[in-house]
């Protein structure tokens, strides 16, 4: 067996922030946005469209993706723009898929 210690797990704080992280992945709304932000930047109101929901509940989503950051937004006039943060999102998103693709 390889030698391992408790130092090669991450602490308790650390392990919580991941968690949380990996919970904002656990809805489909949520993962709709961010596969269609992957693609390119969109506003409230074009991402309501292509989803099929109302304004309200994408602001919501959206709020919550900002909060742990894995979406940034730019105002452009009175239209603000949304877009991933990084290209960490996308990568979690692609080595998800290409996972569960390979079962």
């Amino acid at each position: 067996m390889n030698k391992i210690s408790r130092t090669d797990i991450p602490d308790e704080s650390q392990l919580g922030a991941l968690s949380d992280f990996f919970r904002i992945f656990g809805d489909q709304t949520r993962l709709r946005i961010l596969y269609a932000l992957a693609k390119t930047e969109l506003c409230v109101c074009d991402l309501a469209k292509l989803l099929g929901a109302s304004q309200s509940a994408v602001s919501h989503q959206l709020q919550v993706l900002r909060s742990h950051r894995l979406v940034k937004y730019r105002r452009e006039g009175k239209t603000v723009f949304y877009s991933l943060d990084d290209g960490h999102i996308f990568s979690i998103l692609d080595i998800g898929t290409k996972h569960l693709e390979e079962v």
